[in-house]
Formats: structure tokens, sequence, C-alpha cells
């Protein structure tokens, strides 16, 4: 039997959970990754070095290819799944908490299903079979989802909002321990050809509620000032096509090409309905400034006057307001880098390795 074994929901894109899982890997070395599909030039290079496991059901191309086409069965393909081992640590936003483990179950709870909690903002921009069929499984997913929340023997989550959703879905008064940024500010930092220092930057898989097209209409109010938008997702050709010329559009980039973007950019613009809201973290590592929306995980990582402002709501207005006061606004930029230590890749890995050993304390001495 295995020591630590790690679960996560699926590895096909690039997003803070897979960054989380690779933080994970390295606060256990050697452990397994199980996850439900992988398509390793989808997600982050580095799970390439670990050894991960697939569920059957990443045979199918379809569903790597969206993983979204596969929310029918991802339920029962992680109940069927037993995990032989002392400890498995899951990673979920709603289905690796549902394995089998032999031993004891740690979940890092990024955010309770959006699809069965926050339904009408996750569906919004879906095609209407999507919502039908998501809306007409949701009472079983439901009852599946609070059974495999209480199965835990400890639930973490990454931020005050997450832990209030998690005690109102399922009454577990969870444990806060906030992700770390893991984008390291020392590595290669490659440019994007024809593209000049002080811009403004966002950060974001490119969904509706991401919020990315009101970023991008701000910055037609602004066309003294330039924005870079990092990031794919399906709403990529719409917001290419409508952009003004102010505003390039960069799809992925690799962590080289991400590093150079936050080292050159004036501030970061993040808009998005976060649960924890990484970017302004990252920034912050870089000494950037960050104009944000007011809400959920932004108000744990953003300090107003200090690493950054506020805007109220993701209107394109609004935007442009909080990027003009961010511009007219000094910042000091050793006090932002000061901020950014809290949530360190060191602090998270002590810490996640404090609460494992507490649940199996001969893994402790194995970790020492």
């Amino acid at each position: 039997m295995a020591e630590i074994a790690i679960v996560h929901d699926y590895l096909t894109q690039r997003g803070g959970a897979e960054r989380v899982v690779l933080a994970l890997a390295d606060a256990f070395p050697g452990a397994d990754v199980l996850t439900s599909l992988y398509d390793p030039q989808a997600t982050y290079p580095e799970f390439e070095s670990l050894h991960v496991r697939t569920l059957p059901i990443n045979h199918l191309r379809l569903f790597r290819n969206d993983h979204r086409l596969a929310m029918p069965v991802l339920a029962p393909a992680f109940s069927t799944a037993n995990v032989d081992c002392s400890v498995a640590v899951c990673s979920s936003s709603g289905w690796a908490h549902g394995v089998k483990v032999s031993g004891r179950k740690v979940v890092y709870c990024h955010n309770p299903a959006r699809w069965l909690y926050q339904t009408d903002s996750y569906l919004k921009g879906m095609g209407a079979g999507t919502r039908t069929a998501l809306k007409t499984l949701r009472p079983a997913l439901t009852r599946w989802d609070r059974r495999a929340a209480l199965s835990a023997d400890l639930y973490v989550v990454n931020s005050n909002v997450v832990r209030d959703r998690v005690r109102i879905a399922y009454g577990i008064d969870a444990q806060v321990v906030h992700p770390p940024f893991s984008l390291g500010t020392d590595g290669p930092a490659s440019p994007i050809a024809g593209i000049d220092a002080g811009f403004f930057l966002c950060v974001s898989r490119l969904l509706s509620y991401k919020n990315v097209e009101s970023v991008v209409e701000a910055f037609r109010m602004l066309p003294h000032l330039r924005l870079l938008v990092i990031g794919g997702g399906p709403l990529f050709p719409a917001l290419q096509l409508a952009a003004p010329p102010n505003v390039e559009m960069c799809g992925e980039v690799d962590d080289s090409t991400l590093r150079w973007s936050y080292s050159r950019c004036a501030g970061v613009v993040a808009a998005s309905y976060e649960d924890f809201g990484l970017t302004p973290v990252e920034g912050a590592a870089f000494g950037k400034p960050t104009a944000a929306l007011k809400w959920g995980g932004f108000l744990e990582t953003v300090v107003e006057a200090r690493t950054g402002v506020f805007f109220d709501s993701p209107e394109p207005t609004a935007i442009a307001r909080a990027v003009s006061q961010l511009c007219k606004q000094k910042w000091d930029e050793s006090e932002i880098r000061q901020w950014a230590r809290r949530f360190s890749p060191q602090y998270f890995k002590a810490t996640m390795r404090g609460l494992v050993s507490q649940e199996v304390p001969a893994i402790g001495e194995h970790l020492q």
C-alpha cells in the first residue's frame, strides 16, 4: 500500500487548481497522481515528470478534448475508483472527493461544484442541450456530491469564501489553507514579439464568469493604455475578433512568457468571480498592483490602497475607472512583494504536510 496519493478532477487545462496539484506533488514527493482525464499537451508540462494514472474514461478522446462533456460519467467514474494508500489528498472542485480510499481522505476543495451550487453563473454561455442535461442530472448529482464530501476525514478549503460555501452545502467546518503562487520570479523570461513594457495584464481562462469581455471593453474606453490578455477558452475567437487595437489576445503561453509578462506589466486586471484569486498574488510576487473585482477571493488576495484597488461590479465603466485610479497612485513594489510572501509555496508545503501528518503521524516521520 502506498503512503500518499494525490487525486485531482481532470488534467486537461492550465489553471490555479492544476498549479495546486503540482504544489501538492512537491509537498509529497513520490506520490502517484490519479485523475479522470489527462492531456499532457493541454496542461502544465511538469506533470510529465510525475506518475500520473487515469481512470478508464481517459481512453475517450472526446472527453479529453472537452471535460465538460464527461460530466454525466465523472461521478460514477470516481465512485468506482479505489485508491490503496494511507492518505489520499483529493484536489477537488466537485469530483475527486468521491474516490474510495483504503486509508484516510483529506480533501483540498477549490469550490463546491459550480454546476450544482452556482448553476446559473456556471451554465451561462453554454448550449441549450448542455444546460438541460445538467439541470436534469442536478438532483442526483447533488445527493452524490454531499455523500462524497461527508466521506472525507479532513476538509480543507482555499479561502474564507469557499469555507462559507462548504458550510452551507455540506455542514462541514473546513480549515482554510490558501493556495500558493507557483510561478517563480527568478526563472527564464521569454518576451512577446512586438509587445513593449508598460501594458496592463489580464490572465484568465476565457469563460463567461471570468468577465474578460468586460475588461476588453474597459480598455476600449482607455485607448491611451494597452492590455495584454493571456489565456485560452471557448470565448477566445469572439474576443479576438471584437478586441480594439490597444488589446492583444495572446492565448495560452508557457511559464517563461507568463513570467516576462508579469515582470513587464504596469499592473494586473482581474474581473472574474474567483473563489481565491491567484493572479493578484502572482502579480504581487513581481511587485505589481492589481485592479480587482471586490468579490470573493480577491478580498483575501488584494489589500486596497496597499497592493491594489477594487471595482464594485464587472462592468466596463467600473473597470476603466479602477484602472485609471491605479495609474494615478504610486505603489511600493517592496511592500507588494512582502504581501505576496504570505502565499509562498514553502508555507503551503509545510502547512499541508502538517495536516496530513495529523491524520497519519507515521507519515510525518517519513516527511522529515
